[in-house]
């Protein structure tokens, strides 16, 4: 444990530096791996099923994880958690990239998942015990947010840059030297901290949070991709009763994974309930933009990418700016002032057409991000501070749970609304004399379109592509307008759930109601 609570000095932010790696490693991990699933497909041959757990199981089985391992790292010790962690990460990305074959793969995105889900609370907890001054801390997690950020950002071109260059398996292998600095660095720039009288680990409660969580990621990332089947929608059903039992395991164990009074705290429950509504805005929307730019627009996968690192300098800025007035304006102010700039870049993609300029969906989807992503640094903070210090790896993981839910059923629902919208307006365009074939493929999906219009001579073709993007604007403009409502919505809850917390922002007033919970 860190010895004094005073202003954390060069140790502190070097090690700060330390935790960025592991948090930009695990956002990078999905983009990297968009671009290599082709080269994978061709030289593994997995079959359809097989290909979607080489996607899915890293994010099933870290989004089920994250509140286990966070409390497991309060009782084990954070410090060693992330570097078990680190070592899994580096061995699991080792074998990925040495697999012969697809069943292979999946066991080692499997390791993965497992490894990654002890890596996000590790490095939140730690901060928290590193940084006890409240503006520090909001400048080091600034710093985490803006790493989540980057590498969300940078995940897609490093994996084409990577793959033009070098085989598929390059895309793991780019992780391994970064995990071997933290195994390296940890030791002697972390401190250990772990939970004093904190009870056994309630590996029930682990079993039922894990039964609960991957049940309902899968149903609704299923949903959302298939369409309407009897066994995801099953998987909602008993995800939401292993739920009902994991809240009565709490509310009755003697040592729960996380305390449940901690959603009595306002500013806790009010911090996660506003970042889940950023995210599933925000991320629900993100496929449309990068749909847009690929199919709409025809660029490749690596242009696409390159210019989608453009909005990010907004981000940056906003990230900046939401630090500075953090001491001076009220959070409720700020959050809802973020929300609002995240509705106007909604509001900008609703003029978005096939035939707009390049620069108006780059605009708009740097607004919409810039808003959210300011948002979101507040809540971590929030989160952070609200928990005593013996539980944050617990609260931590709590918030990137709902981080992970939230995200899935925006994907899941805005995408769905579109894909209603697409095929609704698609079915009354379609060119005269169509193939069945064709036509079942374009209307379906935008990317049956442009792969069908390819086969079809010069006139049906272009009035395919045409009738094709015009449909999926038409949807796109539907989940910009319920992304710009969630961002009304939640610009509303941060000023009502928020509203307590004076301008010296969430530490004092967070700390204050722990006091009074406990």
């Amino acid at each position: 444990m860190t010895a004094t609570h005073g202003l954390a000095g060069r140790r502190e932010w070097t090690g700060l530096a330390v935790l960025l790696l592991p948090t930009l490693v695990i956002a990078m991990d999905m983009g990297v791996l968009f671009f290599a699933v082709p080269f994978i497909s061709t030289d593994l041959r997995p079959s359809g099923t097989q290909q979607l757990w080489i996607m899915d199981m890293y994010s099933f089985l870290l989004a089920g994880l994250l509140i286990p391992m966070g409390a497991l790292g309060d009782r084990i010790g954070r410090r060693k958690l992330l570097m078990l962690g680190a070592g899994g990460f580096l061995a699991a990305s080792l074998l990925a990239a040495t697999a012969h074959d697809a069943s292979g793969l999946i066991a080692a995105r499997a390791l993965l998942g497992v490894t990654g889900a002890t890596l996000m609370p590790s490095t939140l907890a730690l901060i928290r015990n590193m940084f006890h001054d409240r503006k520090q801390r909001q400048g080091a997690l600034a710093a985490w947010g803006g790493a989540m950020m980057a590498g969300a950002t940078l995940g897609p071109v490093a994996g084409g840059l990577l793959l033009d260059n070098f085989w598929w398996g390059s895309a793991f292998l780019a992780a391994v030297p970064v995990m071997a600095l933290v195994l390296l660095a940890a030791p002697a720039l972390l401190p250990e901290y772990r939970a004093e009288q904190r009870g056994s680990f309630d590996l029930l409660g682990a079993g039922l949070s894990i039964a609960a969580v991957l049940p309902l990621v899968y149903g609704i990332k299923t949903l959302a991709v298939d369409g309407w089947s009897l066994l995801p929608a099953l998987s909602l059903v008993a995800g939401l009763g292993f739920g009902v039992l994991l809240v009565h395991r709490l509310r009755t164990a003697a040592h729960p994974l996380i305390d449940l009074g901690l959603f009595r705290n306002r500013t806790f429950s009010g911090a996660i309930s506003v970042n889940t509504v950023a995210m599933f805005a925000m991320m629900g929307f993100t496929l449309f933009t990068s749909q847009y730019l690929q199919l709409v627009k025809g660029l490749s996968p690596l242009t696409a990418a390159l210019w989608g690192l453009l909005p990010s300098v907004g981000v940056g800025a906003a990230v900046g700016l939401t630090g500075a007035l953090a001491g001076k304006v009220r959070p409720a102010a700020l959050m809802s002032g973020g929300f609002l700039v995240g509705a106007a870049g909604f509001g900008l993609m609703t003029m978005v057409g096939p035939g707009s300029p390049l620069a108006l969906v780059l605009t708009a989807a740097g607004v919409l991000a810039a808003g959210t992503v300011g948002t979101m640094t507040l809540t971590a903070e929030m989160v952070v501070s609200a928990a005593p210090a013996e539980q944050a790896g617990a609260a931590s993981a709590t918030s990137e749970t709902a981080t992970e839910l939230g995200s899935s059923l925006g994907i899941a629902l805005l995408g769905a609304a579109g894909a209603a919208v697409y095929k609704a307006r698609l079915a009354d365009a379609l060119p005269q004399g169509l193939p069945g074939d064709a036509a079942r493929a374009a209307h379906d999906t935008l990317g049956g379109a442009v792969t069908m219009a390819a086969q079809l001579p010069g006139q049906t073709r272009d009035q395919l592509l045409e009738a094709g993007r015009a449909a999926f604007a038409d949807g796109m403009h539907l989940a910009a307008v319920v992304g710009l409502v969630c961002m009304l919505g939640g610009s509303l809850a941060a000023h009502r759930l928020l509203a307590h917390l004076p301008a010296r922002t969430a530490e004092a007033a967070a700390e204050q109601q722990v006091g009074l919970a406990a």
